[in-house]
């Protein structure tokens, strides 16, 4: 099976992650795993007055420190799996992912780091689930 897991390293993160590696039809090496994060993009004006380098390597760190914790938690389980950055808004950059990888199935948390912002516009997970043609697993 293969298998998308969005993460932004909030706790619902951690509780998601805890959930699929506690699960026995999750782990294991029959599974292919990748791990997707989405760093929202500079807003233009920044983005202007910085370069592409700059800009580059931004996106990486940010993506950097949310994997690091994720990738030694993954090992310590036996569970590999591809590390991808991505730079967008949250829920169309990862309802697109998980459609153009043709992903058997997308698992994430039911809620991230914005939670003022979901009360008030809309959480993350209900855009994927209203944008995203794969099945989604959300774990609270």
């Amino acid at each position: 099976m293969k298998i998308l897991v969005a993460v932004d390293g909030s706790p619902f993160t951690k509780r998601m992650l805890a959930y699929l590696t506690a699960h026995d039809e999750f782990p294991g090496r029959s599974h292919d795993y990748t791990v997707l994060h989405t760093v929202a993009p500079v807003p233009p004006r920044a983005a202007a007055v910085l370069d592409k380098a700059t800009l580059d390597s931004y996106y990486e760190d940010e993506s950097a420190k949310v994997f690091k914790p994720i990738r030694t938690f993954l090992g310590k389980q036996g569970i590999e799996a591809k590390y991808v950055g991505k730079t967008g808004h949250a829920a169309e950059t990862i309802a697109a992912v998980a459609d153009k990888g043709k992903f058997d199935l997308l698992v994430m948390g039911s809620h991230g780091h914005g939670s003022l912002t979901n009360l008030v516009m809309g959480s993350v997970a209900t855009k994927v689930l209203a944008k995203c043609g794969t099945p989604v697993l959300l774990v609270r």
